[in-house]
């Protein structure tokens, strides 16, 4: 068999990956050296390694992350913001995920609320977890059109597959008590299920009052709390901050 029809059948397989390293194992003479089960090992990892690249690419772009270079590397933990590094760390090993918790990052606007979970978003979709991200009025607005249109439980269903939701800027505008009740849908069906990131500019304190409907706030609050990491943000604007320096 020649090498042009085991590259034909590669790719009517459509095994890119497993293609390109067979290139380089024809191109590089080095590999001669190999044993076939070292040589076939190296195939069939180079397609395990496109096909994960190939997932994450599809899931960061489902994700609708708006920032989808922040890192977990760059949280910046200077002693003005009252980031503790060690709880980070773990919250960087996706185990809240794993856990079926949730994680609350509060602070002042521009402290970096959104950049953290963006950052942990991002880490999540490079474990292989699906995620979502989604500012709170737009979900809200989201609930509203399809519960007219007819498609609400498809909505639904829709948040209720991703293993991390990022619902940012909670506390922005104001709520509704109807509003607070198809917030509470959605938590309700990810409770022990999922995981959930809120970032707010509230503190969890004001949460009750702001909600504007008690019988749903104790339900959400006890939902979302009660299996929290909590992420308190102090310092000043993290954009005031760079602006200075620039």
């Amino acid at each position: 068999m020649n090498q042009d029809t085991l590259i034909n059948k590669i790719n009517d397989l459509g095994y890119d990956g497993l293609k390109e390293a067979y290139l380089r194992q024809i191109e590089d003479t080095n590999y001669n050296q190999l044993s076939f089960e070292e040589r076939l090992y190296n195939l069939l990892d180079a397609q395990d390694i496109f096909l994960q690249n190939k997932r994450i690419s599809r899931n960061l772009k489902i994700s609708k992350i708006k920032d989808k270079q922040a890192a977990v590397e760059e949280i910046v933990y200077n002693s003005n913001r009252n980031i503790n590094r060690q709880a980070m760390q773990s919250l960087i090993t996706m185990d809240f995920i794993r856990n079926h918790q949730n994680i609350i990052i509060t602070g002042k606007t521009g402290t970096g609320k959104s950049f953290i979970a963006q950052a942990l978003a991002n880490r999540a979709i490079l474990d292989g977890f699906r995620v979502y991200y989604i500012r709170i009025p737009t979900l809200l607005e989201e609930i509203k059109i399809s519960r007219a249109d007819g498609t609400y439980t498809n909505l639904i269903r829709k948040y209720s597959r991703f293993q991390l939701l990022v619902l940012d800027d909670f506390g922005v505008a104001q709520i509704s008590a109807d509003d607070a009740t198809n917030l509470f849908e959605i938590i309700e069906d990810r409770t022990e299920i999922n995981s959930t990131i809120i970032t707010s500019q509230l503190p969890v304190s004001d949460w009750y009052d702001y909600l504007n409907n008690g019988t749903v706030a104790d339900a959400i609050l006890d939902r979302v709390t009660h299996s929290s990491h909590r992420i308190k943000i102090d310092g000043e604007s993290m954009r005031k901050l760079m602006s200075n320096i620039d």
